[in-house]
């Protein structure tokens, strides 16, 4: 797959690393995907093409004061959804020109407070900045009030497809904080350097880590000094490699999604606490990382966790690397939540490189199959869904399944562009989490981001390129089982 030297130069980020990177290059030489129908894998699941949406769509939130529906795109476009002769259509409220967020991935509603966040080029498109703007988007307002939440210090980009930068926000609960993530600027922890710019850069202080910072901060500047910003409070967890999407479950806890490098490590789901360190760049899916051994060889004729086509294995990010970082001591890693099946645990033997699959042995999975990409994770706090689902958690895979009509030949991805059902199980004996997913929506067209209204959840998708054009995604609406309150309000709406 050709990457253009446009997206290279600007240190792509997370989505681009979702959409380009995940073992596609050299691996799959058929044809550009086309766009598909969802199809639900229950009875009691319904769908429909809500409307058709801008390119590049990455985020949908909603406006709890109003109740508007918003999306966001990759290069800085927030739209509003309006209803124009019954039909819902886009209007767009602002552009890079209005927050100077050249590379947005993060956007979140806390009352009429909307919070942008992601990634500015520097030096030349050889170093990145992260920035954090607040609007005040009140009824009314043409042009609303922007105020600076944070800006970070200059450190390095690189030209790879694992430069993730700064993407996922999240409200706190009872309104305090804003959670934002920084995905990592490596693979796996290897020296980046962008061409020498920035010598023996790997990860630092603002990559690879989620962040706390109160609802109201403003004029913030982040550097990499690790003490400074866990003093200050800021520096909430470590070691995620890319936690793309956050959510808070019915109580209270804040759960995070990560996609795994180009090694078949299984790609993380976190209880993600304070002050706890999950393991990037040394452990990965509950996996070793190989190169931070002295001695390490890679190999793909030997190491069945590596793929020859591998972007990172033909680019040499695997390597002997006696100088990678040691693990922090005193540190214990804390791991993922363990996924029990029945779907998305397929996983790569340790001993033979063979991929099982956990119903089959009996084993868990932390915490869903590699290469699947996680994103768009939400939870039913309000106990708005019936059934087997009231108060559960879900996540969609952007990655895997079939394209045009070919099943995948991985066996690692035969399923994946699909919303999943968690039921998410709490193990004492471990003080984690232990999850059963099951499959219950498929065949979706690059599903960026979710969003949970009722028992209705609004599936955007990121469109880009079709056939050349800027064709742009669809926006489903797939409702699912209401529960009690829901159905009995639907009841006297007919009445």
């Amino acid at each position: 797959m050709l990457i253009p030297n446009k997206l290279l130069n600007s240190g792509l980020t997370a989505l681009f690393a979702l959409v380009l990177s995940i073992h596609a290059i050299g691996q799959d030489s058929r044809p550009p995907v086309t766009t598909s129908t969802p199809r639900a894998l229950r009875d009691d699941i319904t769908i429909e093409e809500y409307m058709k949406v801008e390119p590049d769509a990455v985020r949908i939130i909603r406006h709890p004061v109003t109740g508007e529906i918003y999306y966001t795109t990759f290069y800085g476009d927030v739209y509003k959804i309006k209803e124009v002769d019954g039909k819902p259509v886009s209007e767009k409220l602002l552009t890079v020109e209005d927050h100077g967020i050249p590379r947005l991935q993060g956007a979140a509603f806390h009352g009429n407070m909307l919070f942008l966040a992601g990634n500015i080029n520097v030096n030349n498109n050889k170093g990145n900045k992260g920035k954090m703007v607040r609007y005040e988007m009140k009824s009314g307002v043409t042009k609303p009030e922007m105020t600076v939440v944070f800006n970070t210090v200059e450190y390095g980009a690189n030209k790879t497809t694992f430069d993730h930068g700064w993407n996922a926000l999240e409200i706190s609960p009872d309104g305090k904080y804003i959670f934002v993530n920084t995905g990592a600027r490596t693979d796996h922890g290897e020296v980046q350097d962008n061409g020498g710019e920035y010598p023996n850069a790997r990860d630092n202080a603002l990559t690879a880590n989620i962040f706390r910072f109160p609802i109201n901060a403003k004029d913030l500047l982040l550097t990499t000094d690790v003490a400074k910003l866990k003093a200050d409070g800021y520096l909430y967890a470590e070691g995620i490699r890319n936690a793309y999407d956050m959510a808070f479950d019915p109580k209270g806890n804040l759960f995070a999604v990560s996609n795994s490098g180009d090694y078949d490590h299984p790609e993380d789901m976190f209880w993600v606490r304070k002050g706890h360190h999950y393991g990037f760049p040394w452990v990965m899916g509950g996996i070793e990382n190989p190169q931070q051994y002295p001695d390490y060889q890679p190999d793909p004729e030997k190491d069945p966790f590596m793929s020859k086509f591998a972007f990172a294995w033909l680019m040499k990010y695997f390597h002997n690397d006696p100088d990678f970082p040691k693990r922090p001591a005193g540190v214990t890693f804390s791991p993922s939540v363990q996924n029990m099946g029945p779907d998305a645990n397929e996983y790569r033997d340790r001993k033979t490189g063979v991929v099982m699959d956990g119903d089959t042995t009996g084993a868990t999975v932390g915490t869903f199959n590699a290469h699947s990409s996680p994103l768009a994770l939400f939870f039913d706090n309000k106990k708005a869904l019936g059934k087997d689902l009231t108060g559960d958690g879900f996540v969609m895979r952007y990655t895997g399944g079939p394209r045009n009509g070919v099943v995948n030949p991985s066996p690692l991805r035969r399923q994946g562009k699909d919303l999943l059902h968690l039921d998410m199980i709490y193990d004492k004996a471990t003080d984690n989490y232990k999850v059963k997913t099951t499959r219950i929506v498929e065949n979706f067209t690059s599903p960026t981001d979710a969003l949970l209204i009722g028992n209705a959840v609004y599936i955007i998708e990121y469109g880009g390129k079709q056939g050349g054009n800027k064709a742009g995604g669809s926006l489903w609406k797939i409702t699912l089982p209401a529960g009690e309150k829901i159905a009995k309000e639907g009841k006297k709406k007919k009445k």
